[in-house]
């Protein structure tokens, strides 16, 4: 599906959710965070600033939460440009599940909630290969919400599956608020090196101090720039999660400020649109 809109310029959201608490199927939402609430396209249109475009990432791992993001992209107005839903990729059916998604232009592959899958070696056992095959097969791409104990797995992932185009959500959420830089930089650096892995500049500031500065961020930053380089590294807002680390306008703003000017047009705009085909 071709959007009629065409593409302004500006900036691209390549990580941004929406959620609705009544559909009660978002385990990881604590009742007690600021942002346990209804987040929806009339919630993100107002702290847009200069964005054009974004991608809307799943937050649950359902069925029910793919169906519903492509049912608001297409509706968007041509805000939403792709969609990275879910399926089960463990299960006997995902080849055809991901046929059908990958039947809807608007979706532009898939992401499994990794963080809360306790077995790290998941995303490489033979319960889940078929599927990434069939993900590289119907051109869908596969973005991988690691963390750090992931990081070692992936220049294997990238080896088992060559075709199959990957994302790295949140720089791979490194512990900013602890100061671990070492072992991520070093893990990091080698995934960059070893494998064509694209990277998600988003989600840091949520994993640095509520009273973060630039100068916390700025380490990570720089890292994931040297690795990767502006035509693997993508911003993302992580909306509304951003919400718990000051805000959108913070973190965009922030982004531009530590972003030389020379890569802002790669990493804020055109990685993304590269990437994802939007």
């Amino acid at each position: 599906m071709r959007h009629a809109l065409p593409l302004e310029p500006g900036l691209v959201d390549t990580h941004q959710h929406f959620w609705w608490i009544g559909r009660h199927d978002y385990p990881w939402l604590d009742p007690a965070l600021a942002i346990h609430r209804d987040y929806g396209p009339e919630h993100l249109r107002p702290v847009l600033g200069g964005i054009v475009a974004t991608v809307l990432v799943q937050a649950s791992p359902t069925v029910a939460e793919t169906r519903t993001l492509i049912d608001v992209a297409r509706v968007s107005e041509g805000l939403v440009r792709g969609v990275v839903g879910w399926v089960d990729l463990g299960a006997p059916a995902a080849d055809g599940a991901i046929a059908d998604l990958a039947a809807h232009g608007i979706v532009k592959g898939v992401r499994p909630m990794l963080g809360f899958i306790e077995d790290t070696r998941w995303i490489l056992g033979d319960t889940v290969r078929a599927a990434l095959d069939a993900l590289a097969r119907h051109g869908l791409r596969l973005d991988v919400p690691a963390r750090p104990r992931h990081l070692p797995l992936l220049p294997e992932l990238a080896q088992r599956h060559p075709t199959l185009a990957i994302v790295i959500d949140h720089g791979a959420k490194p512990a900013i608020a602890r100061d671990e830089f070492a072992s991520w930089a070093r893990n990091i650096a080698r995934v960059a090196r070893e494998t064509p892995m694209y990277c998600k500049l988003s989600g840091l500031a949520t994993e640095a101090k509520a009273d973060w500065t630039d100068d916390d961020l700025r380490p990570y930053v720089d890292h994931l720039l040297e690795c990767f380089g502006a035509e693997r590294l993508m911003w993302g807002s992580d909306w509304p999660v951003v919400v718990l680390a000051g805000g959108m306008s913070r973190w965009r703003e922030a982004a531009l400020r530590l972003v030389p000017a020379s890569s802002h047009r790669a990493i804020m705009r055109d990685t993304a649109i590269t990437f994802y085909g939007l």
